[in-house]
């Protein structure tokens, strides 16, 4: 992560911190940026869309307004498992985009200190590792804070 990036992320968080969703993907403890998130659903019907990026998984209703989903598991490159009664779909809104993320489990929402925040290394042969915006360390647990602009428009 270059440094201007980094500068601007920890100002996005004052004093106090800021919100962040917490999730886990294969075990791995994700965070997204509480502003994004508009809600979180149960897993529920998807209508399969032909001829889209294997990550994608569909579309959902939400209201009437029809909703397209990504497959996290998918977009990292890790094998999917059969969705359960804790797989949710967590809906983040970007302008006027906006999308579902399938994840494992949606932990806590979690108020991060700029102090707790540091850059992720330059190593981006990973493909899940393109999507880390910087790591969280706290409450002696790292936690990965996804860059969720790159995970849903790149």
């Amino acid at each position: 992560m270059n440094e201007e990036l980094y500068n601007e992320l920890v100002a996005q968080f004052n004093t106090d911190g800021g919100e962040i969703l917490m999730f886990t993907v294969d075990r791995v403890l994700y965070g997204v940026e509480i502003q994004y998130i508009t809600e979180i659903i149960g897993i529920q019907p998807i209508t399969i869309v032909p001829r889209v990026p294997s990550y994608i998984k569909g579309v959902i209703n939400i209201r009437g307004k029809v909703v397209p989903v990504i497959n996290v598991r998918n977009r990292f490159s890790i094998p999917e498992i059969p969705y359960d009664d804790r797989t949710c779909i967590i809906v983040v809104e970007l302008g006027e985009i906006v999308v579902g993320l399938i994840v494992d489990r949606v932990r806590e929402v979690i108020t991060v200190k700029p102090s707790e925040i540091s850059s992720t290394p330059d190593n981006n042969q990973n493909s899940s590792n393109q999507f880390i915006r910087s790591i969280i360390e706290s409450n002696d647990e790292i936690k990965l804070l996804l860059d969720v602009r790159k995970l849903v428009m790149e």
